[in-house]
């Protein structure tokens, strides 16, 4: 990863430096939560899409955990990433702010531990592969469920969360798939492994609703410019067959962005291809992340501090 710089408890440190001790104990219990954020090339200079967002995210996802009091607020987390994306030179990059407990809380009460803070950025362009975007990508539905809710907090990215969609991608990945789609615990859609998903039928727009998914930052903004394109946006129960009978298939997330699902197990969907809605989102959406749409305004948070 070309990273030289990775911010670390309110100081810029040489990647190399950035260390954690063995005995950290997020690292054996999972206990850290993260954001993944992007930085885009615009017209103004390199910018970060929807960093207040994320950042509030982050806090929110501490709070679930349990964190009552946390060592940097959400304006010193933005200008802690934009002074990162500009100590590493980046136009474009992907941006991961990591909360962790990092000393205590042994005895798995993260009251008796202290939360340390490190932010790293790096490149990352094409997450499901460079033909993802025009072509769309293979899934299929996972032998894997989906977090109960009261298992563990769906609204939380939790980095002891993930082995749910470790599990999900590596079983699709070797059945020759791109990428897996979870059924929640009542056996409905819930969502993929690292993004939520959408279906579209004639002028409708359909996603699962909130209750056993993360709220994507990036499903948020997909949802208001299809409204904002004039098509009839919902969030409700999806079932596993309304996904083989749809016209399109798509997913979004931070770091997929918006890609369409061509094949889901073994049913082409549509046409075979990235559907006509697809393309339109996809294109408002790249329009958003560089500044091109009036909207962009709220949503950018420029590295130069403008």
């Amino acid at each position: 990863m070309d990273c030289k710089h990775i911010w670390m408890n309110g100081k810029l440190v040489a990647a190399a430096e950035a260390q954690m001790n063995f005995l950290t104990p997020a690292t054996h219990y999972g206990m850290a939560v993260f954001e993944g954020i992007r930085c885009y090339r615009t017209a103004k200079g390199p910018a970060i899409f929807r960093l207040r967002e994320h950042i509030e995210r982050l806090h929110r996802s501490a709070t679930i955990l349990g964190w009552r009091e946390l060592p940097f607020s959400v304006g010193q987390l933005i200008e802690a990433c934009q002074e990162t994306v500009r100590a590493n030179g980046h136009e474009e990059c992907y941006i991961r702010p990591l909360l962790y407990l990092g000393g205590g809380g042994w005895n798995l009460n993260i009251d008796n531990g202290q939360a340390h803070v490190g932010i790293a950025v790096w490149s990352w362009n094409a997450y499901l592969g460079a033909e993802a975007a025009e072509k769309g990508v293979r899934a299929n539905v996972s032998s894997f469920t989906r977090h109960h809710p009261n298992v563990v907090m769906t609204k939380s990215k939790v980095a002891g969360n993930y082995p749910n969609s470790v599990l999900a991608k590596t079983e699709s990945v070797r059945l020759g798939f791109d990428e897996a789609i979870m059924l929640d615990t009542q056996g409905m859609v819930a969502e993929c492994t690292g993004e939520n998903i959408f279906i579209v039928r004639g002028n409708r727009v359909m996603t699962p609703p909130e209750g056993q998914i993360l709220e994507g930052i990036t499903r948020d903004t997909v949802m208001i410019l299809a409204r904002e394109m004039g098509l009839e946006v919902s969030a409700q129960p999806i079932s596993r067959d309304q996904l083989y009978t749809a016209d399109e298939v798509f997913v979004t997330g931070t770091a997929a962005e918006v890609i369409g699902l061509r094949e889901i197990d073994f049913r082409t969907i549509g046409s075979g291809r990235t559907g006509p809605i697809t393309q339109k989102i996809q294109r408002a959406y790249h329009a958003s992340v560089r500044g091109e749409l009036p909207r962009a305004a709220e949503w950018l948070t420029y590295v130069s501090g403008r």
